[in-house]
């Protein structure tokens, strides 16, 4: 079985390509009808954090017609498929079927995270920076 540069979240060890995707797949079936989430939040909750591109490549090859794969989109909110493509067309579908506004291939509502240096670096709420060069 060919194994994935992938570790587990708890361990060290490599876990299978199989295993990985088992997980990604998992990650995405969780994602309720009418929510979104990016690849870097699927692959963090599949327990594979830093594996965004992993999500993209299994999702570009999946052949499950059950699965939800219209929930996942860039961190953005985008739709990574070119919007004269027929992928982009169905997302935007499929997305407004679970009553997610999608605005010009731009999820609207979707939380903004900018990750983690986004939180440690942000300035706080409500001062300026003249402010924090003064304090």
């Amino acid at each position: 079985m060919k194994k994935s540069r992938a570790t587990a979240a708890d361990s060290s060890r490599p876990i299978t390509a199989a295993a990985a995707l088992a997980r990604i797949r998992k990650a995405i079936r969780a994602i309720p009808a009418g929510s979104v989430a990016g690849y870097g939040v699927v692959a963090h909750r599949a327990g594979l954090p830093g594996r965004a591109r992993l999500v993209a490549r299994m999702l570009a090859g999946n052949d499950d017609p059950t699965l939800p794969w219209h929930r996942v989109l860039r961190s953005d909110g985008r739709i990574a498929f070119p919007p004269d493509s027929e992928g982009f067309a169905e997302q935007i579908q499929r997305l407004r079927a679970e009553g997610v506004v999608v605005v010009a291939g731009r999820v609207r509502g979707m939380p903004k995270t900018g990750g983690l240096d986004a939180l440690l670096w942000a300035p706080p709420r409500g001062s300026s920076a003249l402010q924090r060069l003064e304090s």
